[in-house]
């Protein structure tokens, strides 16, 4: 609804990564730096962990498209709730494989294979593991061990590992000696700071063609910044609420009053009213706020997909309703004509 009110040619917050967005904090250009360098060795654990929607994920697209794809075959996972034979089988369907009521030893035979002959043509395979925190001990182990794939001179494999700050501790207990033994680089995403913030909100705005309409005075930045902490996605989902309401009271400037007013209205909608006696029935919103906290990636995407949808929705009703007015206003005029 509102890109067209701004004139944006695409959504600039949109929830779901994207490398055309990719912003180059000093953080990111970093963690960027690390990726880059660990392809150049060619071999290992490259470990990459931060905050729930830190960037870690658009980070790893915007490799991605920079990889040579004439030399570099790369496969990604996100779905890490799993056991340790299924990891295997999304591996191997990552890479294209069959995968589908294989053994764990016909899986490892395949895979092996697959590597071997990535190697024969020239080329090498990179995996990439997001939300690592996820994966169980034994998973992870299960990840070591198709390091183990080599030539006589290097491995066939190569892995990334991305994932939030408690996946940290899982490579600092005692039985991941062995991972730690082969992890290249890592490093930690943080969040940005106010002067980034600032920068990365005019970075998606002028992407996704900004003019200078809707402007944003001084006090906007710093508000949205110490509600977001710096954190790109909570800066996205504010952003995105604050133009969706700046195109309905057809605002063309934001100030630190109307940053202040949407994220009311944001919190007011986690907020459930508790009664002084304590009620029965009367569900903790602590649970929901945790529920709300922990969704998904793909939530999000579905969420924002949904959002879109109702927005087009809302923007052809509007339509319509402006053809019935101007068409009620043509037969006015035509009955006055015959009177």
């Amino acid at each position: 609804m509102y890109r067209s009110f701004y004139g944006f040619r695409v959504k600039p917050f949109q929830l779901k990564p994207d490398p055309n967005f990719f912003f180059g904090s000093k953080g990111h250009k970093r963690a960027m730096a690390y990726l880059e360098y660990g392809l150049s060795q060619a071999e290992g654990f490259i470990v990459i962990t931060g905050e729930v929607g830190a960037g870690k994920t658009t980070l790893v697209r915007n490799l991605f498209r920079k990889l040579e794809s004439e030399k570099i075959i790369a496969a990604q996972i996100v779905n890490t709730h799993l056991d340790s034979d299924d990891t295997l089988r999304m591996v191997a369907a990552a890479f294209g494989l069959p995968h589908e009521n294989s053994s764990k030893a016909s899986l490892l035979i395949r895979l092996e294979q697959f590597f071997r002959q990535c190697d024969q043509q020239g080329k090498r395979a990179l995996l990439v593991v997001d939300e690592a925190q996820n994966l169980s001990p034994h998973t992870v182990e299960e990840l070591r061990m198709l390091s183990n794939f080599q030539t006589d001179d290097k491995p066939l494999l190569q892995t990334f590992l991305l994932g939030q700050p408690e996946f940290r501790k899982t490579l600092l207990s005692g039985d991941m000696q062995q991972l730690r033994q082969r992890v290249t680089a890592t490093y930690h995403l943080g969040p940005m700071d106010l002067s980034e913030t600032r920068s990365y909100i005019e970075h998606r705005l002028q992407t996704a063609g900004w003019s200078g309409d809707p402007s944003f005075d001084e006090n906007a930045f710093a508000v949205v910044y110490d509600y977001t902490n710096g954190i790109p996605r909570k800066i996205n989902t504010l952003c995105d609420r604050l133009l969706l309401m700046g195109c309905l009271e057809q605002l063309h400037s934001f100030g630190s009053s109307e940053i202040n007013e949407v994220i009311r209205d944001i919190q007011e909608e986690f907020d459930m009213p508790i009664p002084a006696n304590n009620a029965p029935g009367i569900v903790d919103p602590a649970p929901q706020l945790q529920k709300t906290e922990s969704l998904s990636l793909a939530d999000l995407q579905n969420m924002e997909a949904r959002v879109d949808r109702l927005e087009g929705s809302l923007v052809s009703l509007l339509q319509l309703l402006k053809q019935i007015l101007s068409l009620a206003g043509v037969n006015k005029n035509l009955r006055k004509d015959k009177v």
